[in-house]
C-alpha cells in the first residue's frame, strides 16, 4: 500500500536568520568619515613622536647643526689664538675647559671643529646614498642585464673595506686633502650596502598591484620607478643613511687620528684627539672633552636611526 506521506522537499527546509540588529553587517566595512588619512610614514611620525629618545636625540643633532653652521654664537674666542703661557691650564672662568699644549681654547676648538665634522660625515652620505639608490633602484627594477652589471660593480666595491680605500686615496691625494676630498674616499666606497638594502625593496614593490595597475595605463617605466616604487621602498634606505652619517664622522676622525685625513691646520675632533694623545698623561681632559662630543654626536644619529627604524616597522609598532 502506497504511503500518502512524501518526504519534505530541500526547498521548503526552514532557516533561521538572524535580524539585523544582532548581525550589524553595515559596520564589517564602515569607514569613520572623520579618521585622519595615514600613511607609513605619518603613522611613523605619529609612533616616534610618543618616544622621549626621539626628542632627546632630534634636539642634540638640532643643536650641533646649530652649533656648525653659527659657532660664533657660542664662543668669541678665537680657537686659533694660542698663548704658551696659557700650556696645559686647567679650567677657568676664561677658558671653561681648560687649554691645549700650544694654549688654545679646547672648548672654542671643539665648537669650531664642529663645523668639519659635520659636513664630512653630511657630504660623505649624501654621495653613499645617491650612488646606492641609483645603483639599487635601477638593477633591482629593471633586472636582468642590467641588474647583473649593477650588481657586479656593487660586490667589487662591497669586496673592497671603504676604509682601507679611504686610507689610500687620502695617502695619494696628501697635497689634496680637504674636507671634501676625505668625504668623498669615505662616500664613495660605502655605497654597496645602501644599494643591496633598496634593491631587495624594489624587487618586493614591484610586482604590487599599483605598479601593475600604473602599467596597465601606459605609464612609462622611469615614472614608475620614480613616483610609485621608490617612494614604498625608500624606508629602510633612511634609517641606512642616519646610521652611516653617524659612521662617517668617526671614519673622518679615525683617519685624522692616524695622521692621513684632514690636515693638521683644519679645526676638527679628529685632529684635536690626535693632538692630545701626545699628553694623556699630563692632561687628559685635552683628549677626553672632543672624545665626548664625538661619542655624543654619534650616539645621536645612532639612536635617531634606531627611532626610525622601529617607528617604520609595523610589526615593531605592534609589539610596543
Amino acid at each position: 500500500m502506497e504511503s500518502n506521506q512524501s518526504s519534505p522537499s530541500p526547498l521548503s527546509e526552514t532557516h533561521f536568520v538572524a535580524s539585523l540588529d544582532e548581525t550589524p553587517l553595515q559596520a564589517t566595512d564602515s569607514v569613520a568619515e572623520d579618521s585622519k588619512p595615514s600613511n607609513l610614514y605619518i603613522d611613523a611620525w605619529r609612533d616616534a613622536r610618543r618616544r622621549p629618545l626621539f626628542w632627546i636625540s632630534g634636539v642634540f643633532i638640532v643643536l650641533v647643526i646649530v652649533v656648525s653652521v653659527f659657532p660664533g654664537l657660542f664662543t668669541q674666542i678665537d680657537p686659533r689664538l694660542c698663548d704658551l703661557g696659557l700650556s696645559n691650564n686647567g679650567a677657568s672662568a676664561a677658558h671653561i675647559l681648560g687649554t691645549t699644549k700650544q694654549g688654545c681654547d679646547v672648548y672654542a676648538r671643539i665648537i669650531f671643529g664642529t663645523s668639519t665634522s659635520l659636513t664630512v660625515g653630511i657630504v660623505a652620505t649624501v654621495i653613499n646614498t645617491s650612488i646606492g639608490v641609483i645603483f639599487g633602484a635601477l638593477g633591482g627594477f629593471f633586472g636582468r642585464w642590467v641588474d647583473a652589471i649593477l650588481s657586479r660593480i656593487g660586490d667589487i666595491f662591497f669586496a673592497i673595506p671603504y676604509f682601507l680605500a679611504a686610507v689610500v686615496i687620502m695617502s695619494v691625494f696628501v697635497q689634496y686633502r680637504n674636507v671634501f676630498v676625505i668625504a668623498l674616499a669615505i662616500g664613495a666606497f660605502s655605497w654597496p650596502g645602501t644599494a643591496r638594502i633598496l634593491r631587495g625593496q624594489v624587487l618586493s614593490v614591484k610586482n604590487a598591484d599599483y605598479v601593475t595597475s600604473a602599467t596597465a595605463l601606459g605609464v612609462g617605466r622611469l615614472t614608475i620607478l620614480w613616483r610609485h616604487v621608490l617612494p614604498n621602498s625608500i624606508a629602510p634606505v633612511i634609517v641606512v643613511t642616519t646610521i652611516g652619517l653617524a659612521g662617517a664622522i668617526v671614519a673622518e676622525a679615525t683617519l685624522s687620528f692616524l695622521g692621513v685625513g684632514l690636515p693638521p691646520s683644519v679645526m676638527s675632533w679628529g685632529n684635536d684627539i690626535s693632538t692630545a694623545q701626545r699628553d694623556l698623561r699630563n692632561n687628559p681632559m685635552t683628549l677626553v672633552w672632543p672624545s665626548i662630543a664625538l661619542t655624543s654626536t654619534v650616539l645621536a644619529f645612532v639612536v635617531m636611526g634606531e627611532v626610525i627604524r622601529d617607528a617604520l616597522d609595523p610589526k615593531a609598532r605592534a609589539r610596543r
